[in-house]
């Protein structure tokens, strides 16, 4: 997988999290320090999840089966399309402010990310590179969390935004679901 293919990826699943990012940032009890937890979380949970997705998808492919690039890219369609149902659903305003929430909300956004690196990851042999990638999507996390809280200061009356960003990050992950499938 290249440079770019990797980044399109970090960017379709940066969006789950700039999504929620925008809720958050729109939420006036939400301080400087709440932001700082959630775009460290954000971030931390996509690294953290595309690397055990990727580790675990390459050795169930090493040792049980062979994962066919047809099945990862209907998994990864699968998963684009559940994001855009998801987009669609309401989203509830009340944001807690508590560690916790935190976590919780870092891995619900990451959850894909761990789909994602076992089925388009799974094929990297080398931990190194593997590492290098997930950290590639870790900082594209970081970098589109603090531009989506930085975005809020402007946009506090249009929330409608989140729901465009949710349906973009699906209709990538479809897109390379089908780059998987025949290509």
């Amino acid at each position: 997988m290249n440079l770019f293919d990797v980044t399109l990826i970090g960017i379709a699943l940066a969006m789950d999290a700039f999504g929620i990012t925008l809720g958050i940032g729109l939420n006036s009890l939400i301080n400087k320090k709440h932001k700082l937890k959630f775009i460290l979380s954000f971030a931390f949970f996509q690294f953290l999840l595309t690397y055990l997705g990727g580790s675990l998808g390459y050795l169930f492919d090493t040792y049980i089966a062979t994962i066919p690039s047809i099945a990862g890219g209907i998994i990864m369609g699968i998963v684009g399309i559940l994001i855009i149902v998801d987009s669609f659903k309401a989203k509830e305003n009340e944001i807690l402010t508590k560690n916790s929430t935190c976590v919780i909300l870092g891995l619900s956004v990451s959850i894909d990310a761990l789909v994602i690196g076992f089925t388009a990851f799974h094929e990297i042999a080398s931990n190194l590179l593997l590492c290098v990638d997930s950290i590639l999507i870790g900082l594209i996390t970081l970098f589109i969390c603090t531009l989506g809280f930085f975005i809020c200061r402007y946009i506090k009356k249009l929330k409608f935004i989140t729901t465009y960003a949710n349906f973009f990050a699906g209709i990538v992950l479809i897109f390379f679901g089908f780059k998987m499938i025949f290509f």
